[in-house]
């Protein structure tokens, strides 16, 4: 059997409760899931190390792994692997029946970068085919250093493309979803500091310049020189142009809507953590019944928090991942940032700075909508944050995600004095 390094440590007991798609793919049955994708190319994987997961409300899960694979030849080579569950197995994904307990779960499978739902990204991760593919857009020549910034499996990627003097970003989505980002961009160039679109491809490779600026969470762990005060983030905001509020939507709920996602949110946490469930009923409930308020629909970023800030000086001079960008709710966008802040207070090493900040912002905030309006949206926001610990499968998830639901609560509850 294939050496598995299950991940994240759990007793026995708890991954018991898992549902079967987690207990497959994060448990030692694993290995012989992928000892069977790779026999046919005379592949075995001689160590496996789960190295993130997402998990659907339904049960089904996407897992990312480091491997080891050991070749017919006598070559060992280091592989990212991915497998996936559930309806939207992605076609060309090598298909699998994989048994736990006695049930049968179809998983879909890949090795980096051949990801099925993310054809650009075979070429935008290699430095001599994403050469090629850029001089012919005619945007740069020359070898090129290649680093991976993000990769979410079947969702998107980002490929940073260095030449030593300049750097371009090669954001890959599903070609689908291509045009309405070109389309974000388009919207906002020029109204507010958003990379402009160098080049598109069929497949879904999105060109992006590199933009100035330091990001506001790296200012925030040194020493907050030149943060943008209250009036100059709504400025930002204010200069987002009416017709971003008529963009294509990328789905159902209000871009930056966290309150419309917490049932999805609790039931993923309920999964992973069944003792934890009465209490996220709890909050759910309180969070439910908090007063609403009245808002206009106003065009909003969607997604707005500090990584994605560029500062200068006090001003934001980069706007970044602008996909959900769309008709919502200015209070939205700063329980947000509100939100992602309250968090980072609880991360960093020093946090007295960021607690200061945040302490700032929200009272600016406090004077423009009601504690009992703004408090339970940004209770919502640390409830979706409260995913990441598993998501990432850091060795104390758990505890980790205990911390942010217990910090969501003291959101949710009476304003402190």
């Amino acid at each position: 059997m294939t050496p598995t390094a299950p991940a994240p440590p759990v007793s026995p007991a708890l991954r018991r409760t898992w549902p079967p798609a987690l207990r497959l793919l994060l448990g030692e049955e694993a290995g012989e899931l992928w000892d069977a994708a790779l026999a046919p190319v005379r592949g075995q994987v001689t160590q496996l190390r789960a190295t993130g997961t997402t998990v659907q409300p339904s049960g089904a899960a996407t897992v990312q792994y480091a491997a080891e694979v050991a070749w017919a030849d006598g070559r060992r080579t280091r592989e990212s692997l991915a497998a996936t569950t559930g309806a939207r197995i992605p076609t060309g994904a090598t298909v699998l029946e994989g048994v736990i307990d006695g049930e049968c779960v179809t998983v879909g499978v890949w090795r980096w970068p051949l990801d099925p739902a993310l054809p650009g990204l075979a070429w935008a991760s290699r430095a001599t085919a994403a050469g090629t593919r850029l001089a012919e857009l005619g945007l740069t020549e020359g070898p090129l250093r290649m680093r991976l910034r993000a990769y979410r499996p079947g969702r998107r990627a980002v490929v940073e493309a260095s030449t030593g003097a300049a750097s371009l970003f090669l954001k890959v989505v599903r070609p689908v979803a291509a045009p309405r980002l070109v389309e974000r961009h388009a919207v906002l160039d020029g109204a507010v500091p958003v990379p402009p679109v160098l080049g598109c491809t069929d497949d879904g490779v999105i060109v992006l310049p590199g933009l100035p600026g330091t990001p506001m969470r790296e200012l925030l762990a040194r020493d907050g020189a030149g943060l943008p005060d209250a009036e100059g983030i709504d400025g930002l905001l204010d200069a987002l142009p009416a017709t971003a509020a008529r963009v294509t939507p990328v789905g159902r709920s209000r871009p930056g809507d966290a309150q419309a996602r917490i049932g999805d949110h609790a039931t993923v946490l309920g999964l992973v953590l069944p003792a934890q469930r009465a209490r996220l009923d709890r909050l759910v409930g309180a969070l439910r019944a908090a007063d609403p308020g009245e808002h206009p629909e106003v065009p909003v970023h969607g997604d707005f928090y500090e990584s994605q800030l560029l500062v200068e000086d006090g001003a934001v001079v980069g706007l970044l991942d602008v996909d959900t960008v769309g008709r919502g709710r200015r209070i939205d966008d700063w329980s947000t940032l509100l939100g992602h802040l309250a968090l980072l207070e609880t991360i960093l090493p020093a946090p007295a700075l960021a607690v200061r900040y945040r302490a700032e912002l929200e009272e600016a905030a406090l004077r423009r909508w009601p504690a009992a309006q703004l408090r339970p949206r940004v209770a919502a926001v640390l409830l979706g944050l409260a995913t990441g610990p598993f998501r990432v499968l850091e060795a104390d998830w758990a505890a980790r995600s205990e911390a942010r639901i217990a910090l969501a609560e003291r959101w949710a509850g009476p304003a402190r004095g």
